[in-house]
């Protein structure tokens, strides 16, 4: 008699039972908690999250303030929106360098061995970076507010305004998500995370919102590069003005991200662990 051994997705030699999206969703959420309980043991995690937009304030603040702005409380009311987008490019670098971590670890080899979604480890490292983001946001407020910063618009708008911030953050963490898993060790993922970050943030209306004085070849990139288009957004929601097609560029390209990185993450997944 020939013994049947039973596995995860059934009995040995018969395909995966499909997982539904609503068990997905809960596998997802149940690891995101994973992340997050990790931090609440180990709070130092996000030290650096909490430290690095009050360091960027204020060294931006008061080394650009006043040749860019004449003064640095003026220079405060256009820096602080911009760099709401910036720490949600930088926030997410993180992620990647925790994921790398976990496979030299094995612990996604545990995940394997369990009757999950395949793509539950994954969406909810990202789901759980939700901790970081909003940290680092707080901080940066918080900051910002007792060098004097003030929202000028309705406090609707600048919920949307975050939203956005956020929604654009999850996109560009499974970029993060793609590094780590390309990266050979955790120690290179910073290295190459700086690679796509550096261009984007800085080579943006981030801290020079009139763009007009850039040569022109960095004028056109500017364009069209999707942090501008956040930080033009956040600014017009947070301080009132027209807020043009900044917000549909923005969703554009937080779609655009995930629709090229997601499949590309979940493949390179599968090859990795």
């Amino acid at each position: 008699m020939t013994a049947m051994t039973t596995v995860a997705g059934g009995v040995r030699g018969e395909p995966p039972r499909r997982i539904s999206p609503r068990r997905t969703l809960r596998h997802s959420l149940t690891l995101a908690w994973r992340n997050v309980a990790q931090l609440r043991h180990s709070p130092e995690k996000l030290l650096d999250s909490t430290l690095t937009p009050v360091v960027f304030l204020l060294l931006f603040l008061y080394v650009f303030g006043g040749a860019v702005a004449g003064d640095t409380h003026a220079y405060l009311q256009q820096l602080l929106p911009g760099l709401v987008a910036q720490m949600a490019m930088f926030a997410t670098m993180g992620l990647g360098t925790a994921l790398n971590e976990d496979i030299h670890k094995g612990v996604f080899d545990r995940f394997r061995s369990l009757p999950i979604a395949r793509s539950a480890p994954l969406t909810g490292a990202v789901i759980g970076e939700t901790v970081r983001f909003c940290s680092v946001m707080v901080m940066l407020v918080l900051c910002g507010t007792l060098l004097g910063f003030r929202f000028d618009n309705d406090p609707l708008s600048v919920l949307a305004a975050f939203g956005l911030a956020y929604v654009f953050y999850l996109a560009v963490c499974w970029i993060s998500v793609l590094v780590g898993l390309m990266a050979p060790s955790p120690e290179s993922v910073q290295g190459l995370s700086f690679i796509f970050v550096m261009p984007l943030t800085f080579g943006s209306s981030i801290l020079v919102p009139d763009t007009s004085t850039m040569p022109g070849w960095l004028e056109a990139w500017t364009k069209v590069n999707p942090v501008t288009h956040l930080a033009d957004a956040v600014r017009a929601l947070t301080l009132g003005g027209p807020v043009g097609n900044s917000v549909w560029y923005t969703l554009a390209w937080a779609a655009g991200i995930v629709a090229v990185t997601f499949p590309l993450a979940m493949r390179m997944y599968a090859r990795r662990v």
